[in-house]
């Protein structure tokens, strides 16, 4: 690893000794960061791998909030990566948010070029918004709270007409193929199919994952259901380093109505003053800090976490903020409560905190690489250092569009048209385990309740030490299951980096360990030799190994 992580600093692959090909340019995952990586390859072809129909499973489609950029009068890149890394809890990569921030208005003007309608005034200046931990107005919206849905239907209405793009429906990566070292294809099974032993091999001349995050990992999320973590297991098993995989962000105001996922309402909301409150009105966010509801997300979460535990509830009051203007203000939000019942107009939203966002992934350099050769990430399944321990509102989408745009320059550079096959046919591969899918269903069960009740929002080592031992226990009982093994894998990396980091920072916290610590102020950065060791500290009667992050 010292050749990938040196003072801290993440390098992915050096420039290949020979040409990469011949095989696809290959994007497993259809959200904003792929379709925008496939539109900025343009003309050289690329083959988009997606688990549902184009805009059906990305999480993207969901955003509510907006993209992050200083495009205000008055605002700055330097202001917005100073709140970047205020936010990230002492350990954002300061070169990484400073370059985003100041690359992010030439993608919103890019996004608008592709048809984006943002909210504009009738001068043309962007309408913008305010949330969590911003020090100014700086989120570039659409219709309110329809951010993500408008960008990804521009993009999707630009990627059907891009004819370099090629699009594979109903498919979802198990696995990685590797010869030599490097990425040289990608295992797919198509979702009606997968677990009847048959599989379908893509050569790849270049592999960009942009699966998303890991929300569907916890019993209580915001993601759709495909955002599993798994391409963080295949990455890892190929060899790639991992980094901050500890660090989860619970959102902390998903509407609590027992959906799964779990529709959120929006941080604009609290921007506008929308308030939390308790069964009894009491304004509680008031006894945890002095920006009360704008905190950072990671304290609003704990503080809604503690009502809820407490059994006081938690709620999102909305009436004297917003009022009558909600249903034109927010539609999606009042979509989602008047079909529960609640009309928030007049009556108290019920909020919880939900799995929602991954600060961790695949350690990438701003070039999108990983350690692996011809492997790239792009979005949230991927950690460039952007986020540190607590993602800042609505820069999700930002790191997206400018890492996505990035991973395009960078492999255009490395792979030409004549080298990538723009029609490789799949390869139908026979003679795979059979699945039962009634243990399937019953190890992701299992899986969620694990994580939600020991690798939650409140954290300590006897939970963590008992998830790393059940989800072993899972992944051996998988039987040559590839989304239980994905799961599994990904889960106890995700515990394995929590219970070594003996402090809270950001979205890790640890009742045990409450405090932050100075020497722990740094990345992690691990691979599975490191799960390995830390899981052997486990086992009875074994040498104890010191659980220090991997640097």
């Amino acid at each position: 690893m010292a050749k990938t992580v040196r003072n801290g600093k993440f390098k992915g692959f050096a420039k290949p000794k020979t040409p990469l090909g011949p095989g696809d340019i290959v994007i497993v995952g259809a959200g904003l960061a792929g379709l925008y990586t496939a539109l900025k390859l343009a003309p050289l072809p690329v083959t988009i791998v997606a688990a549902a129909p184009l805009g059906e499973g990305a999480s993207s489609m969901w955003a509510q909030g907006g993209i992050a950029a200083a495009v205000g009068e008055g605002d700055t890149a330097e202001a917005h990566a100073h709140d970047t890394k205020v936010a990230g809890a002492g350990i954002v990569d300061e070169d990484v948010a400073q370059t985003v921030a100041e690359e992010a208005g030439d993608r919103v003007r890019d996004l608008l070029r592709y048809g984006v309608p943002f909210d504009r005034d009738l001068e043309g200046h962007f309408v913008l918004s305010r949330e969590a931990a911003h020090s100014a107005k700086r989120i570039v919206r659409v219709s309110g709270d329809r951010a993500g849905a408008a960008i990804m239907q521009a993009l999707i209405a630009a990627a059907r007409a891009t004819p370099s793009i090629r699009v594979i429906t109903g498919h979802e990566a198990e696995d990685l193929v590797i010869e030599n070292g490097r990425v040289v294809g990608v295992r797919l099974a198509r979702g009606d199919t997968r677990g009847q032993g048959t599989y379908e091999l893509i050569p790849a001349s270049a592999v960009v994952l942009a699966t998303g995050g890991v929300g569907g990992l916890y019993a209580v999320t915001t993601n759709p259901a495909y955002a599993r973590g798994e391409a963080i297991a295949f990455a890892a098993r190929a060899g790639a380093v991992i980094a901050d995989p500890e660090f989860v962000q619970f959102h902390p105001t998903a509407i609590d109505i027992g959906a799964d996922p779990a529709p959120l309402a929006t941080e604009a909301l609290r921007g506008e003053g929308a308030l939390l409150v308790n069964k009894a009105g009491e304004r509680f966010m008031l006894r945890h800090h002095p920006d009360a509801e704008l905190a950072p997300r990671d304290i609003v979460a704990r503080g809604v976490f503690e009502e809820i535990v407490a059994g006081r509830g938690a709620f999102l009051d909305c009436r004297a903020a917003v009022g009558a203007r909600f249903e034109a203000a927010y539609p999606t939000v009042y979509a989602h409560c008047r079909a529960a019942g609640i009309d928030p107009v007049t009556d108290l939203i019920p909020v919880a905190p939900a799995a929602h966002y991954h600060m961790g992934g695949i350690a990438t350099d701003m070039r999108g690489r990983s350690s692996v050769e011809g492997l790239w990430a792009a979005g949230e399944v991927a950690s460039t250092g952007l986020h540190g321990a607590n993602r800042l509102a609505s820069n999700s989408l930002l790191e997206a569009i400018v890492l996505g745009g990035r991973v395009a320059e960078d492999i255009g550079s490395l792979v030409t048209a004549t080298s990538a096959l723009p029609v490789a046919e799949l390869r139908l591969v026979k003679g795979g385990k059979v699945v039962d899918m009634r243990l399937r269903a019953e190890a992701m069960r299992r899986i969620r309740r694990i994580m939600s009740e020991d690798v939650g929002v409140v954290r300590e080592a006897k939970g963590l030490r008992h998830a790393l031992v059940e989800l072993r226990e899972i992944a051996a009982e998988a039987a040559g299951d590839a989304v239980v093994a994905n799961m599994a894998l990904t889960a106890r990396l995700i515990a394995a980096a929590a219970l070594a980091r003996k402090e809270s920072r950001g979205g890790h916290f640890r009742s045990d360990f409450p405090n932050a610590e100075a020497r722990l102020q740094k990345r992690t950065f691990v691979t599975l030799e490191d799960l390995k060791l830390i899981e052997a500290s486990l086992k009875p009667r074994t040498k104890r190994v010191a659980l220090e992050l991997t640097l």
